[in-house]
């Protein structure tokens, strides 16, 4: 008989060991360390049975094409055209930010599509679901609903149902009966996440896991469950507002670039196949401190609106804020007009923030930015209507030039800008037809042509 052994397990990052400890040594975690039992099993290799053998690479049929239409093209943009057959993608959240609702009229759409599809719930009944898909009229014939958390149960409920595609919703309220700790640890996520990994790969079945977030937002249980999956994706946004963005973070089978843009509405989640009228929906305002700019996320140009409030303060530390904008370059750009322009920041609140809750990422904004804080801190208006500004700045206040500037233009134009502002060497690749292109190659440069 095989003795049982006691290990104290880290709930924040899965460090095992053999004694309690008030501080994790791997994470320095305070009171993380729950103990559970392990049961080491042993392996001989004599009687070992083997499911798979080696094979050539140019014998192995390849799965990139082999993928599922979700019915939806946001979705699908964000996967990278569809999801591959035997995958398993994480998707993570805040509460309320519509997981569920995605997922469910994903699940739909393929069930009519492709066959047996199963939705798997932790966390609702039967009942529940079914009030969610009469509202968001998803009710395919093919889709099939239990309320199940042992993950033995639910192995058993995929071989009988057969099904292409399965939901699990959530990963944190799953358990197996061997181990002894509480649904949602470390031990347990580890291990049913495994057990879904190999029903997935093994049978070819394309698997979409729910993972909750912590306080901070970051994904909830041990980082391997992150390694593990073949994507991870994150669902955004403020759940009092409508817009919803979902954010590719790992992707084995596509770029990590691309966004995907949804509006909640009480009939579920719509696409939003252009986000900059979405997000520009008060450009034809005038108003100080406020700069439309343009981005790419993957393949597609983006056009938002930045906002920047700089605020004179008696406090002897000042605010510095920032929405949708790293914190670390709106720094490096205040530093840069006070050092270069001799406009003083140091005795100023400064608030900066992204309309529409999209997370800026690159250096493509760096210009727009700059110039919305000159139009705050002046209590100036931009002097060119229908303004657009493209741009990276460098640490001498040079405008450096940027990438698919032409794509960001071509956008601008459909969306009816007539006066850009961008980097002196991106013009000469950029159609100028119908449209008035500032090419600028210094931050005083582009002070001078736009007040």
């Amino acid at each position: 008989m095989v003795k049982k052994k006691t290990v104290f397990v880290c709930q924040e990052c899965g460090y095992e060991s053999p004694k309690w400890l008030g501080k994790c040594p791997n994470c320095n975690k305070w009171n993380c360390m729950i103990e559970e039992i392990k049961s080491p099993q042993e392996v001989t290799f004599s009687n070992m049975k083997f499911s798979s053998t080696p094979k050539s690479i140019n014998n192995i049929k390849s799965g990139e094409y082999e993928r599922l239409d979700t019915g939806i093209m946001e979705l699908n943009r964000v996967l990278g055209g569809g999801i591959v057959k035997g995958s398993i993608t994480l998707i993570s959240g805040a509460p309320g930010i519509g997981k569920s609702t995605l997922l469910l009229q994903t699940a739909s759409n393929i069930a009519e599509k492709y066959g047996k599809v199963l939705y798997v719930s932790g966390e609702e009944s039967e009942e529940q679901i079914k009030m969610r898909g009469d509202r968001l009229d998803s009710l395919s014939n093919d889709l099939y609903i239990v309320s199940e958390v042992n993950i033995d149960k639910i192995k058993a409920h995929i071989e009988q149902t057969k099904p292409v595609f399965v939901v699990v919703d959530s990963i944190q309220t799953l358990f197996k009966e061997s181990i002894s700790s509480a649904p949602g640890s470390v031990s347990q996520v580890r291990e049913t996440s495994n057990d879904i990994m190999r029903i997935g790969k093994s049978n070819n079945i394309s698997f979409f896991i729910v993972a909750h977030v912590t306080k901070q937002g970051e994904l909830a249980g041990p980082r391997v469950l992150e390694h593990m999956v073949d994507t991870v994706l994150s669902f955004e946004g403020e759940r009092t507002g409508e817009l919803r963005i979902l954010r590719t973070v790992k992707n084995r089978f596509g770029t990590t670039s691309e966004i995907g843009v949804f509006e909640m509405a009480g009939s579920g989640l719509k696409e939003i196949l252009n986000p900059s009228a979405a997000f520009l929906e008060d450009r034809e305002f005038q108003k100080e401190g406020s700069v439309i700019i343009g981005i790419m996320e993957g393949r597609r140009p983006i056009l938002v609106e930045i906002q920047a409030l700089v605020s004179e303060t008696k406090a002897v530390m000042p605010r510095r804020t920032a929405v949708g904008v790293d914190i670390s370059r709106l720094n490096l750009i205040l530093a840069v007009l006070e050092k270069k322009l001799r406009i003083t920041f140091y005795n100023c609140d400064v608030y900066v923030n992204v309309v529409g809750g999209l997370k800026i990422e690159g250096t493509f904004g760096d210009l727009g930015l700059a110039l919305a804080l000159i139009s705050s801190a002046k209590s100036r208006e931009i002097g060119l209507d229908n303004l657009l500004a493209v741009g990276e700045v460098g640490l001498t206040s040079e405008v450096r030039p940027v990438s698919f500037c032409d794509r960001i233009v071509n956008e601008a134009k459909k969306m009816g800008f007539r006066n850009i502002i961008i980097p002196d060497r991106n013009k000469e690749k950029v159609n100028s037809k119908d449209i008035n292109v500032i090419g600028v190659s210094s931050l005083k440069e582009a002070l001078n042509k736009v007040f």
